[in-house]
């Protein structure tokens, strides 16, 4: 990704998110690795894709740009789709839900019909609650408890908690490079959910304690 959309980032223009992507994309492309691009505009998603990228990830579920549907069916590549409550600027002034796992859920589920709508089949679609967007420190605890529901909608669900700031509310004197503890606990109770795919900072470290903790529930 080119542009930062953690609470309080500014935009970044297409041009200079293009700039920034490209030849990492392609670089690492060209090596083998499969790279997923993380972009909410749909000029980026092209640039990227003309590169080698493989995967479309869109924290706006391809919504925050009118053209991103059309090039993400277009392209034919698995899209990720999250959920996003107000834009990266401002998402964390208020949120305000219902219910906070009941109106992620509605969400997601309109995403992919519209995304099957349009062309998009199903199994080419994954979906991420999107802890920390536009989310409270309940709003977020009350999505990771609850977080086999979204196996529902029928896609390989994705996480993404490491280092975030619901830590730093839990623990306040971690700043982020100190939330290793528990953006492994996070990790473990994914794993416990069944999520598929979990986005960390810290690789080896979640990758042994999800082994630990595979191996003791086997016991």
């Amino acid at each position: 990704g080119g542009e930062s959309t953690r609470p309080g980032a500014e935009a970044v223009s297409e041009a200079d998110e293009i700039a920034r992507v490209v030849p990492v994309i392609r670089a690492l492309a060209e090596d083998g690795h499969c790279v997923s691009i993380d972009t909410r505009h749909a000029s980026v998603m092209e640039a990227a894709i003309e590169a080698g990228a493989a995967i479309i990830n869109d924290v706006t579920g391809l919504e925050g740009d009118e053209w991103s549907m059309e090039v993400a069916v277009a392209s034919g590549r698995p899209v990720m789709l999250m959920h996003m409550q107000g834009e990266p600027g401002t998402m964390q002034e208020n949120p305000q839900y219902d219910c906070a796992v009941l109106d992620v859920y509605d969400y997601l589920l309109d995403r992919i019909e519209s995304c099957e709508r349009a062309g998009i089949a199903r199994d080419r679609i994954c979906v991420d609650p999107g802890i920390g967007f536009g989310k409270s420190l309940s709003h977020n605890l009350e999505l990771l408890s609850r977080l086999a529901i979204f196996h529902g909608l029928g896609c390989p669900v994705l996480l993404g908690t490491s280092r975030k700031s619901f830590i730093g509310k839990i623990d306040p004197a971690a700043s982020p490079k100190e939330r290793l503890g528990g953006s492994i606990a996070s990790a473990v109770n994914g794993w416990r959910h069944g999520v598929q795919m979990i986005r960390v900072h810290d690789v080896h470290d979640t990758v042994q304690s999800i082994s630990v903790a595979t191996a003791t529930s086997m016991v």
